[in-house]
């Protein structure tokens, strides 16, 4: 078993404060897109100096290439196609595709 160091509380702490970076870029957005673009990018800064991986969730709101945030109908449109979910960067053009998932129900 490894120790834990002081490795595992800084990418708790990088963890907590690109969570909180994403919550600042959401507040932002509606009043100006380029700040919360920027706190996307200091996010993504942190998350790949720490090796912290970002939440699916949040993964999903911003453009990879230009780090855009993504706010449906301001900065991204939003298509169902074929069993694919495609958002498009309306700041670049990129285009990220997620297939659909049909929830099991229990019986």
């Amino acid at each position: 078993m490894r120790r834990k160091s002081r490795t595992d509380a800084s990418r708790q702490i990088a963890g907590e404060r690109v969570e909180r970076l994403f919550a600042c870029a959401e507040e932002i957005s509606a009043v100006d897109p380029d700040r919360a673009s920027r706190y996307v990018g200091y996010a993504r800064r942190i998350a790949m100096r720490q090796r912290v991986r970002i939440p699916r969730l949040l993964a999903r709101r911003f453009c990879r290439r230009c780090s855009a945030y993504l706010v449906p109908g301001r900065t991204a449109r939003i298509r169902i196609s074929r069993g694919k979910v495609i958002v498009t960067c309306l700041v670049c053009g990129y285009q990220r595709r997620y297939p659909v998932v049909k929830k099991h129900q229990d019986e």
